[in-house]
C-alpha cells in the first residue's frame, strides 16, 4: 500500500467518524428533547443545582422506595 492511500483512507475514516459522531450529538439531543416534554426529567432543576447548593435547599428527587432496599441488602 502506497502513502497516498493510506492517506486517503484516513481521510475517509475521518469523514465517516465526524458524521458518526454528529448522529450520536444530535440523537442525545432528541433524547434529552423528548424526555423533558413527556415530563419525564426536567433538565432546568439540574441546570441550577450548582447555583442552588446550600444545606438547606430543596432536595430535587427524592430517594424511591426500591433504592433504599438495594442499598439495606
Amino acid at each position: 500500500m502506497s502513502m497516498e492511500f493510506i492517506r486517503e483512507l484516513q481521510a475517509y475514516g475521518f469523514i465517516f467518524f465526524i458524521i458518526f459522531l454528529c448522529v450520536v450529538l444530535y440523537g442525545y439531543y432528541y433524547h434529552l428533547y423528548k424526555s423533558e416534554k413527556t415530563g419525564r426529567r426536567n433538565y432546568e432543576k439540574y441546570g441550577n443545582l450548582a447555583l442552588d447548593d446550600n444545606i438547606g435547599d430543596e432536595i430535587l428527587e427524592p430517594k424511591s422506595s426500591q433504592e433504599d432496599a438495594k442499598k439495606e441488602l
